[in-house]
């Protein structure tokens, strides 16, 4: 059940619709198939969830394409590009964490790492209405207990929460990410943000921002070589003491 907050928020909070997705309705596509390396890494990240991620991949290509979460186009490559890339970022997860990802979007990465995940509790966090009903619609689906979906903008429920770990895949470069997640940490935590190759440049250009919120030197991680062809690239940013 999501929390609303009027007066959502913009666009770049949340992940981007891909150029092909709008509101004219799509055709069902037949989600990808699960078999060899795929299988291999989907059985070890989601172990007795995975029914529930194949069923997660199934909304993904079918009300995920219609709501216009995600382009026609990425449907081929959902389990490699989109859901197992994020599953593998659970290896950095403490055990038990409370988690918030902003600008879930289509629940990437924070209903693949619950999936993954059920120790951990997550906070989706996302501000747009039409994708808050989706997220809210695949949780009840999948019976999820380990989520729950606040619409707001991540500066909306600075004080409310105070999380271990912030996720973030797809929302904005690394300058303008950490005004918008560091403060859901209250001092002491981590962001975890998915990156690609431009990851160090980010960094660098980031480096003011950084010691205004008192972080310590960010860390690329790269996760998911032993399961994946292509391994996620995670830049990892420290605030305070471990709790």
């Amino acid at each position: 059940m999501s929390d609303h907050v009027p007066g959502g928020g913009p666009e770049d909070q949340g992940q981007p619709v891909s150029p092909e997705a709008s509101s004219v309705p799509h055709e069902h596509q037949e989600p990808p198939a699960l078999e060899g390396g795929l299988r291999t890494a989907a059985e070890e990240l989601f172990g007795d969830r995975l029914g529930l991620a194949v069923r997660f991949v199934e909304h993904l290509s079918s009300t995920g394409i219609e709501w216009g979460l995600l382009g026609p186009r990425e449907v081929p490559r959902l389990w490699e590009r989109h859901v197992l890339n994020c599953a593998v970022v659970g290896d950095l997860l403490p055990e038990g964490a409370l988690v918030a990802d902003v600008g879930s979007g289509a629940g990437l990465p924070g209903l693949a790492l619950a999936l993954a995940r059920p120790d951990s509790q997550f906070i989706l966090i996302e501000p747009l209405e039409r994708r808050v009903a989706w997220l809210d619609m695949v949780v009840e689906d999948l019976g999820l207990e380990n989520v729950d979906v606040v619409r707001a903008r991540s500066e909306q429920v600075v004080g409310n929460i105070a999380v271990d770990i912030v996720t973030a895949r797809a929302v904005s470069a690394l300058k303008s990410l950490i005004p918008l997640t560091i403060p859901l940490l209250q001092g002491s935590g981590e962001l975890l943000a998915i990156k690609g190759k431009s990851a160090g440049n980010e960094i660098a250009a980031a480096a003011k921002v950084l010691k205004k919120v008192k972080a310590s030197t960010p860390v690329i991680e790269t996760v998911g070589q032993d399961l994946l062809a292509e391994p996620t690239t995670v830049v990892r940013v420290r605030v305070g003491p471990r709790r």
